[in-house]
């Protein structure tokens, strides 16, 4: 279970499917008899098969977590999304009295379910496809399958194992500086916009945005 206090909760079932999908890795945990199994392993969502929706990846098949995991028990992919250090000096409470300590935001999400293994051709090869060009559609040339021998990619395909999760519990959390003052909150956009890291960037863009949403309309 993930400690999500109150204000950094996020139930919006839209919006973690749209953060599931624009992270390329993920962080797929699994219980075995020895303790936590653990990859990094590109996951693809498909939001139609289950209320939750789907989770589609493969793993090496010489990969411990294939035969140790206990598929009885819950497995958890995680989305770690953008993330930042926050320093103390950008808050307007600093000025004000002082009492402000450094804190790191971040956006992630857990997705639970059992894991289901498959070993079907055609379906690990639509699946390692389905992957392909999720990721290869942002180049001009994508590249696929078929631009390779075919013979290459079948022995490629008898190396791994597919896997899916049913997802049957989401979880988000969004450590956005929900729980500062607005005048901190501005503070802290700005003092991540004026970073030359992507991440804190991205974080800064995350928070606009997430003040965008809660900000009355009309």
């Amino acid at each position: 279970m993930l400690y999500i206090p109150p204000a950094f909760k996020v139930e919006d079932l839209g919006l973690l499917h749209d953060q599931i999908e624009a992270t390329g890795l993920a962080m797929l945990v699994t219980v075995g008899d020895a303790g936590p199994l653990i990859s990094h392993v590109p996951l693809f969502l498909d939001r139609n098969i289950g209320p939750w929706g789907t989770l589609v990846g493969h793993l090496a098949r010489a990969n411990p977590q294939v035969g140790q995991s206990r598929r009885e028990l819950p497995a958890v992919a995680v989305f770690q999304g953008p993330d930042a250090y926050i320093s103390p000096g950008w808050y307007a409470a600093k000025r004000e009295h002082g009492k402000v300590v450094p804190t790191w935001n971040y956006a992630v999400v857990h997705a639970r379910g059992r894991l289901s293994l498959f070993d079907d051709r055609e379906r690990l090869r639509s699946a390692v496809d389905h992957l392909t060009m999720l990721h290869e559609k942002r180049f001009v040339k994508p590249w696929t399958t078929k631009d390779a021998p075919s013979e290459y990619i079948e022995a490629q395909l008898k190396g791994i194992v597919g896997f899916e999760i049913a997802i049957d519990a989401v979880e988000g959390k969004h450590k956005l500086s929900q729980n500062r003052s607005t005048a901190d909150q501005s503070g802290v956009v700005n003092g991540l916009s004026a970073s030359s890291e992507q991440s804190a960037l991205s974080t800064g863009k995350l928070m606009s945005e997430n003040v965008a949403r809660k900000s009355p309309k009309g």
